[in-house]
């Protein structure tokens, strides 16, 4: 969204996470908070043209009443100063955390949108009433409410008529990279016998379906299962014992977004383990239309988000129909690969963030 304003014309101060989930004492959100404190001393850094990141610190214990006032103080100054550095007069806030209106001044922004991506509340680790409170708040304190699945629109939409539902979308162009007969598949990949089946995302217990993966990589020995993310992300206490012993269970770890379209290029069938719970209810998978623009292959789990969406993809209903399902998209058709393409041509951040910016200059801003 930051890119796609800035290509606009806009000019972009995007304010890193700050994290709702208290910390562990785990190497990597060690390393996180290392990383975030030597960011933060630089202050709003420019990062390409017309856009600019401020990376702030909070205390990660938002249950707290004290810690969130402190929390506000040091927020709102910081972001006060970087404005005023950047010459920032009124402008529009675009939040997607829903600690918002604990965390900032309302009254420097001209708009408050607000873009509500997930079921935030039912993250592991997370102050799930101080959550639900404070987004209650933020929704019905912005001027307009952006939902990216149609469970949170029915429930945002009580608390805000303003509440509009837009998928999230694609870099298509990025993706639809796969397809070029110049890309290399990355050798760590090649390395790996095909049939593959892929997955890229987050690894983590509250998303990803384990015992799904486990069943799948044991009953067809002869695919290669192949997992690209990083290993416990927003949830440290992700053990992935159930797969990492199999010999066809491959957990490469992260890889940068600019290298994604030649790891798809090199997968054979794109897959959406996910578990169903009240977070993936309200969540709309980012890879969906990744996957897609890609011209790969989709086999997902029933997702409430992507029922519209059964003609490009197949949805399953349990662990033997998912394995089922893959087993059909191995075979592909040029067919349905051109009616992948051009569904995911149509969910692009271009055409999604011109219908928001109509809606939200609609508001006067």
């Amino acid at each position: 969204m930051a890119v796609e304003l800035a290509r606009r014309g806009h000019r972009v101060l995007y304010v890193d996470s700050i994290g709702l989930r208290q910390p562990s004492a785990s190497s990597g959100d060690i390393r996180r908070i290392v990383r975030r404190i030597a960011k933060s001393i630089k202050g709003a850094r420019q990062v390409q043209e017309r856009i600019w990141v401020w990376s702030p610190i909070a205390i990660p214990m938002h249950q707290y009443n004290i810690v969130r006032f402190f929390n506000r103080m040091l927020l709102s100054l910081g972001l006060a100063a970087c404005t005023t550095h950047l010459r920032f007069r009124r402008p529009i806030g675009w939040t997607y955390n829903p600690l918002t209106t604990q965390f900032f001044d309302l009254s420097s922004f001209k708009k408050l949108v607000y873009h509500c991506v997930d079921e935030v509340k039912a993250q592991p680790g997370v102050p799930c009433e101080v959550v639900e409170i404070a987004e209650k708040e933020l929704t019905q304190s912005c001027q307009i409410c952006f939902v990216t699945s149609e469970h949170l629109l029915a429930t945002r939409k009580e608390w805000k008529p303003e509440t509009y539902y837009f998928p999230n979308v694609a870099d298509y162009e990025h993706f639809a990279s796969a397809m070029d007969r110049g890309l290399a598949v990355p050798d760590d990949l090649n390395a790996i016998p095909g049939p593959r089946v892929g997955f890229i995302g987050a690894i983590s217990e509250y998303k990803v379906d384990f015992e799904l993966l486990a069943r799948m990589a044991r009953e067809h020995p002869e695919w290669s299962i192949v997992l690209i993310g990083r290993v416990g992300e927003g949830d440290p206490s992700t053990t992935v014992s159930k797969v990492e012993a199999l010999p066809n269970v491959h957990l490469l770890g992260a890889r940068p977004y600019e290298c994604l379209p030649a790891y798809l290029k090199g997968i054979d069938v794109a897959i959406l383990p996910s578990r169903l719970n009240e977070y993936t209810r309200g969540m709309f998978p980012m890879k969906f239309f990744e996957y897609l623009a890609a011209g790969k292959p989709v086999v997902a789990t029933n997702l409430h988000a992507l029922a519209d969406f059964t003609d490009v993809c197949t949805l399953a209903n349990d662990h033997a129909s998912f394995v089922a399902g893959v087993e059909r998209a191995l075979v592909d058709s040029a067919e349905e690969r051109s009616a992948r393409i051009s569904l995911a041509q149509e969910y692009t951040y271009e055409r999604r963030t011109s219908r928001m910016m109509d809606l939200v200059n609609g508001l006067g801003a």
